[in-house]
């Protein structure tokens, strides 16, 4: 009976679910999740994660925890100002699911270190902040054929695209964004109201256990949140034949 095993009773809700099961529960506990970026998004992506029983998890952030973090990145406290983001999720994480395995990465992951990363994992889930890691992450998924959510936000917008892991006739991250400028907005300079990107992290774990757990998703479509209107829309990319990554 469930109330025999604490891993059946955590996941009953899930195991309720058609489109799930115990063989989608089972699948998402045999799955790896590579997350780069540990702030807003990646904060509430993992904690979903972990609370739903991904059985491995990678955190990627060599930045710390800083007082500004706080009013959005909601596995910090006050406490942990100063103190490596990998480092500190990690700990919290384990406080939320002790049964899962989770490991802290506090160093930039490039080239062939970040190939072999991504190549052990089942999906990545990028929360960067800026276009160049974007694109060699993009880069790496796609010649590994992984899965990739990426997501962003900025004052009260919100974006989430699926990508991959077959690349032959959907597009990749570079088919949104053909070249790179890193003089756009970013929060420091023109805010972010604090829970838009937990509903963009969160949009993404939902993106990541259908995945893992085998359930179909439309590849290739940009999702909108505005949250001044309340209002969401997608939009269909393109796949380009010219494209750097995929083409």
């Amino acid at each position: 009976m469930a109330g025999d095993n604490p891993q059946l009773s955590r996941h009953a809700r899930h195991i309720a679910l058609a489109q799930i099961g115990s063989s989608g529960q089972q699948r998402i506990k045999q799955g790896a999740v590579l997350l780069i970026g540990v702030g807003g998004i990646g904060c509430a992506a993992a904690s979903y994660l972990a609370a739903s029983g991904v059985g491995n998890l990678l955190l990627c952030d060599f930045d710390t925890v800083d007082v500004t973090n706080l009013g959005r990145q909601v596995l910090y406290g006050p406490g942990d100002v100063g103190k490596l983001k990998a480092n500190c999720a990690a700990e919290h994480l384990a406080n939320i699911n002790p049964d899962i395995r989770i490991t802290s990465i506090t160093e930039r992951l490039n080239g062939d270190q970040l190939a072999a990363t991504i190549s052990r994992v089942d999906v990545v889930l990028d929360g960067c902040d800026n276009f160049a890691t974007r694109f060699q992450i993009s880069d790496a998924c796609v010649v590994a054929a992984r899965c990739l959510i990426s997501g962003a936000a900025i004052r009260l917008e919100g974006q989430m695209a699926v990508f991959g892991p077959d690349y032959q006739d959907s597009p990749c991250y570079r088919c949104l964004y053909s070249d790179a400028d890193e003089s756009l907005e970013n929060c420091a300079g023109h805010g972010v109201l604090g829970p838009v990107p937990g509903v963009i992290g969160t949009m993404m774990a939902v993106e990541t256990l259908k995945h893992l757990a085998g359930i179909a998703s439309p590849r290739g479509i940009l999702r909108l949140y505005d949250a001044a209107s309340g209002e969401s829309s997608s939009v269909s990319i393109q796949k380009r034949p010219d494209c750097q990554g995929c083409g």
